[in-house]
């Protein structure tokens, strides 16, 4: 039935398909439930309207960056279109290994006619960016480990003596940096000059290694939902949706803390260097793929806001549990008293420095 509502929904959209298209096209995603959400709202319906198109799910986008960097300058680019968070997107385009979209071209307008270019809005952060949803990078904990006193203030984290127990935190600098800042006594205002420092980012590495024995690192987004599962550990970060299906669809004993919780945008590029027919393709899949329905469906699946305008009204149910989806997206009020925003521009300009300087310090 999913499946049967997905196809009468995607009539509303006429999308015109080159008649040669190769069989295969290979998306880059982030696995888990991410990936899920994605094939039920954008890859099945998009292959039921074009049966002679293949679509292989890779789960590559935690290397997004570094594959893409080799494969153009051998020359081979294997992918079609890549799903990266805004600073890899900004990366891309700044280096030419992802291609240009003019929006109101090559995106669906609105349903109303409001262009794309104006239901993106804000969003547009880099001319080779399409986003498709705002997500949040959050802890999730056991609520069966915390004691009497839950968490709810994300320096609890650095706690070990009131929450002992292991951690899981990303294997990157990126907001683990930031959080540990903050804990460390830095104003939310100041954590990028401050990290703009050696002085400021030996200041946060300190901070990390006052836990670095009680961290398991993660590099895909579906490993800590799974360690909090097995309660391997008391608490960890991961994207808000990964927590939203622990907590909500395998109903286990886990609790989200929203506190400092990082938006980020999360969307599409198109790698550059794509023969002519895969780029027409790959154009094709996103101009279906970003509509205002389809992000939309995929709301249906995940706790993530879609990043249309026009598609937050059209954000109801969860496809299979029936609860509203609405309050458990990461911008509900109660869930976003205290946020912290995530600087596209710092990362992009710093990235590769920091993820050295990161990774040096985890082999000490």
């Amino acid at each position: 039935m999913k499946l049967k509502s997905l196809l009468i929904a995607a009539t509303a959209l006429t999308v015109s398909v080159p008649a040669a298209f190769a069989e295969d096209m290979t998306i880059v995603s982030w696995g888990g439930a991410y990936s899920a959400s994605q094939n039920n709202a954008y890859h099945k319906p998009y292959m039921a309207m074009n049966p002679d198109v293949n679509i292989i799910n890779d789960e590559s986008s935690n290397e997004a960056v570094a594959k893409l960097r080799a494969m153009n300058e051998a020359g081979n680019v294997t992918w079609d279109v890549v799903d990266v968070v805004a600073s890899d997107a900004i990366r891309l385009c700044d280096e030419g290994l992802a291609v240009e979209i003019d929006p109101d071209k090559d995106l669906a307008p609105a349903p109303d006619g409001t262009p794309a270019s104006e239901d993106f809005g804000d969003l547009l952060v880099s001319e080779c960016f399409i986003p498709q949803i705002v997500y949040s990078t959050t802890f999730g904990y056991r609520t069966d480990k915390v004691g009497d006193e839950p968490p709810t203030d994300i320096c609890a984290v650095f706690d070990t003596e009131k929450y002992p127990g292991k951690r899981s935190l990303e294997k990157r600098p990126i907001n683990n940096v930031e959080w540990a800042l903050l804990c460390d006594g830095v104003a939310k205002e100041d954590i990028y000059d401050v990290l703009s420092t050696p002085e400021g980012v030996d200041r946060a590495l300190a901070k990390l290694d006052t836990i670095k024995d009680d961290v398991i690192w993660w590099s895909a987004g579906a490993e800590t939902p799974q360690l909090l599962a097995d309660g391997e550990v008391v608490m960890g970060s991961t994207y808000n949706g990964r927590l939203f299906s622990v907590i909500e669809e395998q109903d286990q004993p886990v609790a989200m803390l929203w506190d400092a919780q990082v938006f980020d945008l999360d969307g599409w590029i198109i790698p550059a260097g794509l023969p002519e027919d895969r780029l027409k393709r790959a154009m094709d899949y996103i101009y279906f793929a970003t509509d205002t329905q389809r992000l939309a469906d995929q709301a249906k699946y995940i706790s993530y806001g879609p990043a249309r305008k026009s598609s937050a009204p059209l954000v109801g149910k969860h496809a299979d549990l029936g609860i509203e989806m609405a309050p458990h997206m990461p911008t509900d009020p109660n869930n976003a008293k205290n946020t912290f925003l995530y600087n596209y521009e710092w990362w992009a300009d710093n990235r590769d420095d920091l993820d050295a300087k990161f990774q040096a310090w985890l082999t000490q």
